[in-house]
């Protein structure tokens, strides 16, 4: 017993560490260059060194973020919402920690050769801080999320097998080397089943970046290598600190003031509370991305809302489903900003050219609404000019969120990193001092923990992911595609419905990690068809959004199965007539770019 509570007791302090060290990371990630462009204004001096220390705490957020999530179990997975799993949950559960164990395993081992061969180089983060140690991180965040994997795989029995993964990928690579070659594709269809199973998206990815260096004989250690490369870039700290934002909005009272603005200025119309849900959604996942945040968070307030206005509830259901990730085109978005990283192009083109797409995709699922609304005699309340004022008044400082945002880059007196970080202290002072929603001391660490996350469960696989990108692009596979595709496909119109069936696919998945991995892929295509840079990426980052809605896999049907306690058959039902709505806009961005602004 005294073992045990001594065991008890450490996890406990581990867990606080763990909190308090990803809380301490991004909080430090925001206040840093919110104070840079203050200081460069009316002093013209600056902190020495502060791109530095905030791209190396992104990667701290981003690996600290991950322990939390392995922790908690909140890695992204398929498994929400299949019940066709449970007849083999127990066999299932012990083959998908097994695989997990041992692909982290690996991964740890590939992120401690990377830390170590970078101690013999000289190179410091703002003349004192060696790099070394920022990078420390990666082994010490697999470890972490390795020894999980195996305490979270049952009773003992069950852990001891799931701990033969470090055994095994160990003797994998010291024994079975001269048959790398022929182990690639058992092992691709092995970690497939696996994240069918329930296994970590990152497992996955990461299991095939060790398999195709493994059996090319080049160094695991290149994975984290791109690992730091992307998550350290200078543009990616600007996604977890909108995601911060967007928490800090969610968390506290700005969705009922905004849901209030909303149905006063739009709740007289046909459809007018689906209108007022849909601007509210649009609102918000600008901020935390087509993660599902915006289900999980809103979904609670707004379904009831819509039901008790008359509508029913598969359309209630579908239209709260649907609208999770109808802001992603639209500044600040984190895909659109990842996009622009991944494929150099400048990202306030890319939030120009995303206007007419969005607006588009708002203004269709608010029609869904206003035709539903007109049909069923939905009651609606007159229009109150004092009530349409006061709720401006109320909401007037969640509304200026967006500018406070966009006026630094677009003004140009700020870096977005900074533009991002100055809207987080904007939203933590209205949210803390002005509405009082949120208590500094109690609150505001849990939803930076929350936010570090999410950050940490989607930067995972943003890593893993590039290992795997960068091999596919070594092995010049994008360049053979465009040869092979040029050749047999010969119709421009052709390649386009080919290219949104391939979308739509890989965008079931995850959009982040879709990002990542298919835009090298797809680039060079494209261009020997003479696509726009630009109306590429409107036609890849639309599919992403369909993609989350579409069946079988799409995430955002599992986040509502689960926030809604309701069978993944049912919310797929309900979203269709909203899905179709989505692909007829993606038919008019794919096959009339001059929708698209920035593209001739």
């Amino acid at each position: 017993m005294a073992a045990w509570a001594q065991a008890q007791s450490v996890a406990v302090a581990a867990r606080r560490v763990e909190d308090g060290l990803a809380a301490a990371a991004l909080a430090l990630m925001a206040i840093l260059p919110a104070i840079e462009p203050t200081l460069r204004t009316l002093f013209a001096v600056g902190i020495p060194g502060t791109t530095g220390y905030v791209e190396n705490l992104t990667l701290w957020v981003a690996y600290l973020g991950a322990m939390v999530a392995s922790r908690e179990g909140r890695h992204l997975d398929l498994s929400t919402g299949m019940p066709a799993l449970s007849k083999i949950k127990p066999a299932a559960k012990q083959f998908v920690a097994f695989l997990s164990t041992a692909v982290s395993g690996g991964l740890f081992w590939a992120s401690f050769q990377f830390v170590r061969s970078e101690t013999s180089e000289p190179l410091h983060i703002g003349g004192w801080l060696p790099v070394a140690a920022a990078e420390a991180i990666l082994p010490i965040a697999f470890a972490a999320m390795t020894l999980r994997f195996v305490l979270d795989a049952g009773g003992w029995r069950a852990r001891a097998l799931a701990a033969l993964g470090m055994p095994a990928i160990a003797a994998t690579g010291l024994l079975l080397a001269p048959f790398a070659q022929q182990l690639v594709w058992p092992g691709v269809m092995l970690l497939a089943a696996a994240v069918l199973l329930g296994a970590p998206i990152f497992v996955a990815l990461g299991g095939m970046a060790l398999l195709f260096f493994f059996a090319d004989g080049v160094p695991i250690a290149a994975i984290p290598v791109e690992t730091y490369r992307v998550v350290a870039s200078p543009s990616l700290p600007t996604i977890p600190l909108f995601t911060l934002a967007g928490y800090l909005l969610a968390e506290s009272g700005a969705s009922l003031r905004l849901v209030r603005l909303f149905r006063a200025w739009f709740g007289w119309l046909p459809g007018g509370t689906a209108i007022a849900a849909t601007l509210v959604c649009a609102f918000f996942s600008t901020f935390t991305g087509a993660s599902g945040v915006t289900i999980l968070a809103l979904g609670g307030l707004l379904l009831p809302v819509l039901v008790k206005s008359g509508y029913l509830e598969q359309f209630s259901l579908g239209l709260v489903t649907s609208t999770g990730s109808i802001g992603l085109l639209f500044p600040p978005s984190l895909a659109v900003i990842l996009y622009g990283v991944v494929a150099h192009i400048s990202i306030p083109d890319l939030f120009m050219a995303g206007i007419g797409p969005g607006l588009l995709m708002v203004v269709g699922i608010c029609a869904c609404g206003v035709i539903r609304g007109a049909r069923s005699g939905v009651a609606r309340p007159p229009f109150s000019a004092p009530e349409a004022l006061a709720a401006v008044w109320d909401a007037k400082w969640e509304i200026m969120v967006p500018a406070v945002a966009l006026f630094g880059v677009f003004g140009g007196f700020s870096t977005l990193t900074e533009a991002a970080a100055v809207t987080v202290v904007y939203v933590f002072v209205v949210e803390t001092v002005i509405h009082r929603d949120l208590r500094p001391t109690s609150d505001l660490p849990r939803v930076l923990v929350k936010s570090a996350t999410l950050v940490g469960g989607v930067f995972v696989i943003l890593g893993v992911a590039m290992g795997l990108t960068n091999y596919l692009v070594d092995a010049e596979i994008p360049a053979q595609a465009a040869l092979w595709v040029k050749t047999h496909v010969e119709s421009r119109l052709l390649f386009l419905v080919a290219l949104n069936l391939f979308l739509l696919a890989v965008g079931c998945l995850d959009g982040f990690s879709a990002i990542i991995i298919a835009v090298p892929l797809v680039q060079p295509i494209s261009a020997a068809f003479g696509i726009h840079p630009i109306h590429l990426a409107m036609i890849f980052l639309v599919n992403l959004e369909l993609g989350y809605l579409m069946p079988p896999l799409g995430m955002n049907l599992f986040l509502a199965s689960y926030r809604f306690e309701t069978s993944l058959a049912v919310v797929t039902r309900s979203a269709m007539p909203f899905v179709a709505v989505l692909l007829a806009v993606l038919l008019l961005v794919t096959y009339w770019p001059a929708l698209i602004i920035g593209v001739p």
